[in-house]
């Protein structure tokens, strides 16, 4: 009886550690600057493998549509650079999102139009590390990014 006590205690306590980590969802919300091409949040922390909801908005009046980019981590450069090659495509912005074709991209937003936003859920990576994010918009990526901090 003891024994039966003990094994059904366990089980709710393993039950409730591991619905509260599946519950801790890091909500995370990145506006593009109106008039710069800048993200107004360089970088944020979220712990590995938690459950992320990250939003990407981009004001009313924005002149430019822009994206997010979860890349791996130090190929902020090579997806960047691959977003330049990949201009040449007449479909880049209207059917590809201004996403270049890449294994180095872990998570993307779509092309989000002036005023309006997306927001997409994934988990984050189980190694900790530095995973940079950028825009892929013709000419953006260079100044417009920053880093998800994985602990």
């Amino acid at each position: 009886m003891n024994k039966l006590i003990l094994c059904l205690g366990l089980a709710a306590f393993v039950g409730t550690s591991l619905s509260a980590r599946a519950e801790d969802v890091a909500e995370v919300k990145i506006s593009a600057e109106k008039l710069t091409l800048f993200y107004d949040t360089k970088e944020f922390t979220v712990k590995a493998g938690q459950k992320v909801k990250l939003t990407l908005a981009n004001p009313a009046g924005s002149p430019f549509p822009h994206n997010l980019l979860i890349v791996k981590p130090g190929k902020k450069d090579v997806v960047g650079m691959a977003s330049n090659t990949a201009m040449t495509d007449p479909t880049y912005l209207t059917e590809k999102n201004a996403i270049p074709e890449s294994e180095d991209i872990l998570h993307h937003t779509t092309l989000v139009q002036a005023g309006e936003e997306d927001t997409i859920e994934f988990t984050a990576p189980e190694e900790p590390g530095d995973y940079p994010y950028l825009c892929t918009y013709p000419g953006h990526w260079a100044v417009m990014n920053g880093v998800m901090h994985v602990e």
